[in-house]
């Protein structure tokens, strides 16, 4: 039996790395005669660093910058040369075998789990960290930065990362607004300053397709799970309007950008890059799978093991276990799903082979309790499904 391990983190309670283990470790336990391969997911957000750099070799550093709301927070940011990817990356990327890559997550500097629900607010959150990663990685010379941005706190356009870049938001009377974030956009009359004028490309591994306003937009639909009230709403998007209007005269850009699919992801962090540099946006899952061969390792694997924290409708909708499953199932494979909670039907997937869909939290446990015991249930559930 060749069996694959691939899940997706289960958010406040496993790491996607994690969840794999346990179960590889259950399974081992059992049949030790089986070929087990195991490998972690992510599609942008949290673990996107550590994944992409570990698994093509590469070397991760940890570096001290400000969080969402500026308290110091350890933050890995991570590197791999064109020798260490695939050829197919290189040709599409313009790389060189010795071409320096940085890979830095915005989760690990700017992310919502990193602020308790009491203190998440997106008007005082700043992506300032995320840009102080960014520099460091201009100064040593990163010819291509793959930025993730799933599991953000911040709706401010980018404008932390293009203050750590050399951008100052000025009042009327001249003071530089320090640092920049959506709670000081009102007092803002003019920008000045410069960019560092060799800023390598940008490849952003993003899955959404939202624009920067509107009713799709960044604050529309990810505001309210980073704090924003509905009552502010309008607010912050009249706000939003003013500053994205200043940055793009001052930095020669057309209004357009606001309305590219995609440029509202991350609080508006592409939107903002946009106006700066060369950006390019990338599905992050069909990155991810890409760098890990997932594809290979399905078409050799007899049963696939899959989910994430919860899965619903929206991980049938390009998310990582979805995908996978979708995938396997439609080769005829087995496919188990494992999550704390599974909002879908069989028969919502399309189905060739064998499906297994497996909360593994009990219904009647509160979310906290359920929460803390993630890898203890995980690891029954492992137990109980090799008895079926």
């Amino acid at each position: 039996m060749r069996v694959l391990i691939c899940f997706d983190k289960f958010k406040d309670s496993m790491a996607a790395h994690e969840a794999g283990q346990i179960v590889k470790e259950v399974f081992e336990k059992k049949h030790s005669d089986w070929e087990i391969d195991s490998a972690a997911l992510a599609d942008g957000g949290e673990g996107f660093c550590e994944i992409l750099t570990s698994s093509q070799g590469g070397k991760l550093e940890v570096h001290s910058v400000p969080g969402p709301i500026l308290e110091p927070i350890d933050a890995q940011m991570g590197w791999v040369t064109g020798s260490n990817l695939s050829k197919e990356t290189c040709q599409s990327w313009d790389l060189k075998p010795e071409s320096k890559v940085a890979i830095i997550e915005m989760a690990q500097a700017t992310g919502l789990q990193e602020l308790p629900i009491d203190k998440r607010d997106c008007w005082k959150t700043t992506s300032l960290g995320t840009g102080e990663l960014i520099l460091n990685a201009v100064t040593q010379g990163a010819e291509t930065i793959l930025l993730g941005v799933g599991g953000s706190s911040t709706n401010d356009l980018g404008l932390g990362v293009l203050e750590a870049l050399g951008l100052q938001f000025l009042d009327g009377e001249g003071n530089s607004l320090q640092p920049i974030r959506p709670e000081l956009w009102d007092r803002v009359e003019n920008i000045e300053g410069t960019l560092p004028d060799d800023l390598p490309p940008f490849k952003i591994a993003c899955d959404v397709q939202n624009p920067l306003f509107g009713p799709e937009g960044a604050a529309a639909i990810y505001g309210p799970q980073k704090g924003l009230e509905k009552e502010d709403h309008a607010r912050i998007e009249e706000l939003g309007k003013k500053i994205a209007r200043l940055l793009c005269d001052y930095l020669n850009q057309l209004w357009s950008l606001t309305k590219v699919p995609g440029s509202g992801a991350a609080g508006g962090i592409t939107f903002g890059l946009s106006t700066a540099c060369d950006v390019e946006l990338l599905p992050g899952f069909d990155l991810v799978s890409q760098w890990l061969n997932i594809s290979e390792k399905i078409e050799n694997c007899d049963w696939l093991i899959t989910g994430e924290g919860k899965f619903d409708p929206s991980s049938l909708q390009g998310k990582g276990p979805g995908t996978l499953a979708q995938t396997a199932l439609q080769k005829g494979k087995r496919v188990t799903i494992m999550a704390g909670r599974i909002e879908v039907a069989s028969d919502q997937l399309d189905s060739t082979g064998h499906l297994d869909l497996i909360e593994i939290s009990p219904r009647e446990l509160p979310l906290e309790e359920a929460l803390k015991r993630g890898p203890n249930c995980l690891s029954n559930s492992s137990e109980s499904l090799l008895k079926t």
